[in-house]
């Protein structure tokens, strides 16, 4: 399987590091990645020897199956009319807000294409990865998220749900290292070293997320009552968390990200 990834920035380099670190006795992958700029294929080339470089957008899609579209919504449009693509491609776009009805308005060649929004954590294959379909067949959506579970956690939605899968997902890693920031200038206040600090924050950050996802009958609700215990240290912070503003504080940023 040959995938062309369009674009070296933050988020076509960690899609591109997180595909070369699959290992599959299924499948041979081939990944091709072109960028405007040399400069930044050279050191990803240096970071993931088994990457190939293309010196042209056309010549990485060149007999590939599936092309990543990970160039800036800006620069979409005008990425899409310099490509030629052949029927039987698939186009996946990474660019946020960019519509299905703009993909086939400005796309030649083929009619098949997602959306996909990861988040950064893609290059560590530990990424939350929200992906939708257009003129794709069942079977081909679920080599899409055999292929993206590789780099983490994969969910196919309607286009519908996109913009506020996006805010939990790919902006909420945002507000996730928020969370552990604050965590960790309040734990060198208390007198931990940076390095403790983050390294006890970002664990139990780790820690919450696993219990949630490997136990799909719990609930947050249900694990701070496992911790709160009457009269403990964990229901004071709560409770300070509620004083201040926390949940409402979490809830408007999401929403304002939609």
């Amino acid at each position: 399987m040959k995938i062309a990834i369009i674009g070296a920035g933050n988020m076509g380099s960690a899609i591109a590091k997180g595909l070369a670190k699959i290992e599959s006795d299924k499948e041979t992958f081939n990944i091709c990645i072109a960028n405007r700029s040399k400069g930044k294929l050279e050191k990803l080339k240096d970071e993931s020897p088994t990457l190939s470089i293309a010196n042209s957008f056309n010549e990485a899609i060149e007999k590939a199956n599936l092309i990543i579209l990970a160039v800036k919504p800006w620069a979409m449009k005008e990425t899409l009319a310099n490509l030629k693509f052949t029927a039987d491609q698939t186009v996946a776009s990474v660019a946020a807000g960019i519509t299905f009805e703009q993909l086939a308005e400005w796309t030649t060649g083929t009619e098949r294409f997602y959306r996909i929004i990861p988040n950064t954590a893609i290059s560590h294959q530990a990424s939350m990865n929200i992906i939708a379909s257009h003129n794709t067949s069942a079977s081909d959506d679920t080599k899409m998220l055999e292929l993206f579970n590789h780099l983490g956690t994969s969910i196919l939605l309607p286009e519908s749900k996109m913009a506020a899968a996006t805010a939990l997902a790919s902006c909420g890693i945002a507000f996730l290292f928020k969370y552990i920031q604050a965590s960790m200038q309040a734990g060198v206040e208390l007198g931990l070293t940076p390095t403790e600090a983050k390294l006890l924050a970002s664990q139990a950050a780790i820690g919450a997320g696993t219990i949630l996802s490997k136990d799909v009958s719990t609930h947050p609700s249900t694990e701070i009552d496992k911790v709160t215990t009457p009269g403990g240290i964990t229901i004071k912070g709560v409770n300070e968390l509620d004083k201040q503003g926390f949940t409402t504080a979490i809830i408007e940023a999401i929403k304002k990200s939609i």
